[in-house]
């Protein structure tokens, strides 16, 4: 089991402005570095409190990759849907000779109403322009003269430059919030695998992994060669209730802004996100402290913690990674810098 950080934003200019919150966020960046944390990873997403001050992951990476030097840095994700893949594929490109081959690039369909609309892109293209741009921008990266023709993209001959430093190109992660089919399809393809855990019930969630690996398998990949991430809010502190206390008020918050969010499904529907009409029905969300029974929420001591992760374990395989979301931007940076110090040093050591 190996750790990183998850940077999600959900704030916005009512209680801090962008700019202190990328100034918080590099620190943490520059502190998993020296910590000797695997990763940090930053999101997509548009307008809302929900993301909105993460419209370009690779904006971001760019400015955490001079400052670091061992760290890997990852999308989690980009979403092909919204950009050219001609742009896309040159963009992560240039990150990864800008990190000198610290990238990896999770893809995502994306599934904010909103942004679709926004974009002027029809939600019921979502699976079909992620398998497009996914398709395209692997064949940039790695072929001379690529001729290009999709259903929504047409090119060629071209030649990317630069090509990425990674060969043939930085890890694909495919990221999987609800679909049984974006499991097999990423299985088969051999891309890896980034979860959120909170949006699905534990045994759906062995199941949607152990689909992955079968799917890995039957695709002729190598055993035990897949990467599987999962994503998980997360406050530590010697102080359990202090803890448990801010935790609590940070995934209220952090509810408010997806309640927010994702109202526009009360007025929409796809056949390409079945069921994704009822998370406008806010009210029936977890509790905190479900989610913390279920450990879809780590928060305690250290102790209480790797207690959490042991049972994540036992139900998941111990060969996966974990991306904690530290910083929301509605605690002060010092509880996430504190919750890094107690990782590193306490609980990553015993896994």
């Amino acid at each position: 089991m190996h750790f990183g950080i998850a940077l999600f934003p959900t704030i916005g200019p009512r209680v801090k402005t962008a700019q202190q919150y990328y100034d918080e966020s590099l620190g943490l960046a520059d502190l998993a570095d020296e910590l000797g944390l695997d990763h940090v990873k930053t999101v997509e997403h548009y307008f809302f409190d929900y993301g909105g001050y993460s419209p370009d992951p690779v904006t971001f990476l760019a400015a955490a990759a001079g400052r670091t030097r061992r760290v890997r840095l990852g999308t989690s994700a980009v979403i092909p849907a919204f950009t050219h893949p001609v742009k896309l594929a040159g963009k992560l490109a240039m990150l990864d000779n800008i990190s000198h081959g610290r990238l990896d690039v999770a893809f995502g369909r994306a599934f904010l109403p909103d942004e679709f609309e926004a974009f002027g892109i029809p939600l019921d293209e979502s699976r079909a322009r992620f398998r497009e741009g996914l398709a395209a921008c692997k064949r940039l990266w790695t072929e001379e003269g690529t001729v290009f023709e999709g259903e929504f993209h047409r090119f060629g001959p071209v030649t990317l430059q630069p090509r990425p430093a990674q060969r043939p190109h930085p890890p694909v992660y495919v990221t999987s919030a609800r679909s049984p089919e974006s499991c097999v399809e990423a299985g088969r393809a051999g891309h890896n695998l980034q979860i959120v855990p909170g949006v699905l019930a534990t045994e759906d969630l062995k199941d949607r992994l152990a689909t992955y690996r079968r799917a890995w398998a039957e695709g002729g990949h190598t055993p035990g060669a897949e990467k599987v991430h999962f994503s998980y809010p997360c406050v530590i502190a010697e102080d359990g209730a202090e803890a448990r206390r801010l935790a609590a008020l940070d995934d209220e918050r952090n509810g408010a802004a997806i309640g927010e969010a994702v109202q526009s499904w009360s007025r929409v529907n796809s056949a390409d996100y079945p069921g994704y009409d009822k998370l406008a029905d806010t009210a029936a969300r977890a509790t905190y402290e479900d989610k913390r029974a279920q450990n879809k929420v780590l928060s305690g001591t250290p102790e209480e913690v790797t207690r959490q992760l042991e049972t994540i374990a036992e139900w998941f395989g111990p060969d996966i990674g974990i991306s904690l979301g530290i910083h929301s931007g509605h605690l002060p940076a010092e509880v996430a810098r504190r919750t890094m110090h107690l990782l590193a040093e306490k609980i990553a050591p015993k896994f």
